[in-house]
C-alpha cells in the first residue's frame, strides 16, 4: 500500500454545514448519544490494556455522561478533554470540573485542550465521525495523539440510520433527509489507510419508538442537521409540513394505538496504533566468511 495518504471529502457531506452544526454548543448531550456511549463502554470490558492516559474528543456532544462512565472505569487514568470551541470547552469544563477538594487533591481532574502528539493511551470518540466533512483528516489526528500500541473506540451512524423517513421522502419526490452514511467496511479500510492496525468493526441496530411526529423531529433537532450538499435550500410551507407529519403517521403500524417506529444503526469500532515498521535497506553486506558459512550448511 502507498505511503501517502489522500483525503477525500465524503461526497454527499457540506462542509460549510458539518463545520457550523460542529460548533452548536448543547445545553446538555443527546440521550441517545450517552445510550451508545453506554454501550460502547461496556466494550472496554473487552480490551485488556489497561491506559494511563486517554483523550476524550468532544464530550459535549458525543456524552458527558458516557465520560464519567469511562473515567470510572479507568479511575487511575488522567483524562484529557479536546472540543470543537471555546464555548463547547467551557460546557464540558462546567459539567466535568471536579468539586475544588477534589481539584486540590488531583483527583480525577481533566486536562484541557489537545494532549501532545503520541502521549495518549486511548482515544475515545463517541457518535461523531459521521458528522464530519474529513473524517480520514480527523483519523490520522487521533492516529498521532496515540502512543504505539494505543487504541481508538469510536461510534457512529450507519447507513440503514432513518431509512424509514429516507424512504419517505423517496416516494414523495423530496431531496433526501440526511447525508449518506458510510459502510462499517469502509470505516475499517480508512482505518488501516490511516495507519491503525488490526480494526474491529461492530454493528448494532436500535429501535427508536415516539409517541407523535412532533416528539420525532424535536429528538432529530438535538442529534444532528441534514448535512447534505443537495439538500432543499428553502424554506418549507404549512402545507409540506402537514403533509410530512401525515406521511410520518405511515411510520406507525396502528397510528391511534402504537408509536412511530424508527430504525438507528450504530457502528462502533475499534483499532490499534501499531509499532512503527522497521525501514528496509535497499542492499545489505555479508562478509566472505559468513557466505562461505551459508554455502557449507547442509539443503532441505
Amino acid at each position: 500500500m502507498s505511503q501517502e495518504t489522500h483525503f477525500q471529502n465524503p461526497p454527499t457531506i457540506d462542509s460549510v454545514a458539518a463545520a457550523r452544526w460542529n460548533q452548536w454548543p448543547h445545553a446538555q448531550s443527546p440521550w441517545l448519544h450517552e445510550e451508545i456511549g453506554r454501550r460502547m463502554q461496556e466494550r472496554l470490558a473487552w480490551i485488556k490494556l489497561q491506559p494511563k492516559s486517554w483523550l476524550d474528543w468532544q464530550p459535549v456532544s458525543g456524552g458527558l455522561q458516557a465520560h464519567r462512565l469511562v473515567q470510572a472505569h479507568y479511575p487511575k487514568a488522567q483524562a484529557y478533554v479536546m472540543e470543537s470551541s471555546p464555548v463547547r470547552q467551557a460546557l464540558a469544563k462546567q459539567a466535568l470540573q471536579p468539586a475544588l477538594w477534589r481539584r486540590v487533591l488531583a483527583q480525577n481532574t481533566p486536562s484541557w485542550g489537545m494532549p501532545n502528539a503520541a502521549s495518549m493511551e486511548m482515544v475515545w470518540a463517541n457518535m461523531g465521525l459521521h458528522l464530519t466533512a474529513h473524517p480520514q483528516e480527523l483519523l490520522q489526528i487521533w492516529y498521532k495523539s496515540l502512543a504505539p500500541h494505543g487504541f481508538l473506540m469510536f461510534s457512529c451512524l450507519g447507513p440503514d440510520t432513518l431509512k424509514e423517513l429516507t424512504q419517505i421522502h423517496a416516494e414523495q419526490g423530496w431531496s433526501l433527509p440526511t447525508h449518506d452514511f458510510t459502510d462499517m467496511h469502509d470505516w475499517g479500510d480508512m482505518l488501516v489507510q490511516a495507519g491503525f492496525a488490526e480494526p474491529v468493526m461492530d454493528m448494532e441496530r436500535i429501535q427508536l419508538t415516539y409517541n407523535s411526529p412532533q416528539a420525532f423531529v424535536g429528538e432529530l433537532r438535538q442529534l444532528g442537521r441534514n448535512l447534505r450538499i443537495d439538500r432543499f435550500a428553502g424554506l418549507r410551507g404549512k402545507k409540506w409540513h402537514e403533509q410530512f407529519q401525515s406521511n410520518l403517521r405511515r411510520l406507525s403500524p396502528n397510528p391511534s394505538q402504537e408509536p412511530l417506529r424508527i430504525t438507528v444503526e450504530v457502528i462502533f469500532g475499534h483499532a490499534i496504533k501499531p509499532l512503527p515498521r522497521t525501514k528496509m535497506t535497499a542492499q545489505s553486506e555479508v562478509s566472505l566468511q559468513d557466505m562461505r558459512d551459508i554455502l557449507r550448511q547442509p539443503r532441505g
